[in-house]
């Protein structure tokens, strides 16, 4: 996958996902994601297929919305998916969706087999609206909000709400600003970049597709309201209106409703409340039909219920931990270069010193690969002598891992490398319930092929490079 930085002409171009998607989430709109994800989550975009990825970063860890679909059809999803977990794969990354929409959340926990963490959040929740309601406000659950707007046109009966056409910036801005001088008393950070942000919005409003009105009295405005269409919902973005004109608020979500909820349009989101206790019971009193809830799925790593290293018998061999009296030895087989080319890693990668690194630079490494539950190197020992390294890493999302195995050359020729790589494959099928160990080798090296074999592993491709094998627990 290629990512770029998601930018204002990036939004803009990405109208037709935000305009198809059938999440009826706010999340996936193209104000959301200049208003909110664009400078708080620094994010990247990658279109797969015909889906939309977005990547982000918060708090060092790295996450993935779920993707969006042109067509909405789950099966582009999943191929989606399958790219991301090979990108996660690549580069160590935990793999952890956010926006999982609630009707295909069944799906990726089925989809994952080493266990995971799901949350939802009230305070992430948008509420959704079914239009018709705010267009007549009709019976009695509605009467408050009925009553309030009848009284608003009684004592403004020049009231009007016009659609807003290009050249109406300033007037809006003005407004705003009158808005926030007047009645804007909120200190906290967000509810002021939010004022921020929809002043910055409304030069956009066209670029990026938004649907926009304003209540207008002997010609002083007195209310905005702003939004965009995803399918068949009416996200709305901004809503603001001068308290002084009693009943303002629920008479322009009426004329919004009825002025941009047609054409198919059967759903208003208004959004999540932010944990914002009156802002959440004004939304609980417009009625909502549903709670469009927002799922994030943490996929943990294979290794993450294994506490300490194990140690593995076999007939000859004992396969462990690597320890502090063991460091000098490890450093011998970790920077032989000539013998590692075999191996497929060169140290001189990530080394930044100059020379060869010493023992306690490599055994740190083996220890923080652990820590990290990225992948577990374990010591292959003869008669309590380190000889080789048997690793178990590379593990996928959906039940694969690869193993490996080297020895110092004073030790090859004897079958000490293939009795070591079974009894990890062993270890990865049984105890970490992985569906299928994989392994590979260099065309040229013919006793890797051979000692691959020899560890019951089958053939199942190649390419330019390499061999590839694989085991299952049924072999």
């Amino acid at each position: 996958m290629q990512f770029e930085r998601l930018t204002e002409e990036s939004i803009a171009a990405l109208t037709p996902y935000f305009s198809a998607q059938t999440t009826r989430m706010s999340t996936y709109s193209g104000a959301y994601q200049f208003m909110w994800n664009r400078d708080l989550f620094s994010p990247d975009y990658a279109i797969v297929g015909r889906c939309l990825v977005f990547k982000g970063e918060r708090g060092g860890q790295i996450y993935f919305f779920y993707p969006v679909s042109l067509t909405g059809d789950v099966g582009e999803e999943l191929d989606a998916i399958a790219e991301i977990e090979k990108y996660c794969r690549a580069h160590y990354y935990k793999l952890h969706f956010l926006n999982v929409p609630e009707d295909r959340l069944c799906t990726l926990c089925r989809r994952y087999t080493s266990g995971m963490h799901v949350e939802n959040v009230r305070t992430w929740d948008d509420y959704l609206y079914n239009a018709g309601d705010f267009k007549t406000f009709a019976g009695k659950k509605f009467s408050g909000q009925r009553n309030h707007v009848n009284k608003f046109y009684r004592a403004y009966p020049a009231a009007v709400f016009k659609k807003f056409e290009p050249g109406d910036e300033e007037k809006i801005l003005a407004f705003l600003d009158e808005f926030q001088r007047t009645q804007f008393f909120k200190q906290d950070e967000v509810a002021t970049r939010e004022m921020d942000m929809v002043k910055k919005l409304v030069p956009n409003f066209t670029r990026f597709n938004q649907r926009c009105g304003y209540m207008e009295i002997d010609g002083k405005i007195v209310s905005v309201a702003a939004g965009e269409v995803c399918g068949d919902t009416l996200m709305e973005h901004v809503e603001k209106a001068l308290r002084e004109y009693e009943g303002v608020y629920p008479a322009t979500a009426q004329a919004f409703a009825r002025m941009f909820a047609v054409d198919g349009v059967n759903y208003i989101n208004r959004e999540d409340d932010a944990g914002d206790l009156g802002l959440r019971k004004s939304k609980l009193q417009y009625n909502p039909c549903a709670m469009v809830r927002k799922y994030s799925l943490e996929v943990d790593k294979p290794l993450k219920r294994v506490e300490t290293p194990p140690t593995l018998r076999t007939e000859r061999l004992r396969i462990a931990k690597i320890g502090e009296r063991d460091k000098e030895t490890y450093h011998a087989l970790a920077s032989d270069v000539e013998r590692n080319r075999w191996w497929g890693y060169d140290y001189r990668e990530d080394w930044e010193g100059e020379g060869t690194p010493d023992a306690d630079y490599f055994l740190h490494i083996v220890r923080r690969d652990f820590r990290l539950r990225n992948e577990m190197a374990l010591g292959i020992f003869l008669d309590n002598a380190l000889i080789g390294e048997a690793v178990l890493h590379n593990f996928s999302y959906t039940g694969d891992a690869e193993v490996g195995a080297r020895l110092l050359a004073a030790y090859e020729g004897h079958g000490y490398a293939r009795e070591a790589l079974r009894a990890l494959s062993d270890y990865a099928l049984s105890v970490l319930a992985v569906e299928r160990v994989q392994a590979k080798c260099y065309k040229e090296n013919a006793r890797s092929r051979a000692m691959l074999e020899g560890a019951g592993m089958r053939f199942c491709g190649e390419d330019e490079t390499f061999y590839y094998f694989y085991r299952t627990a049924a072999m």
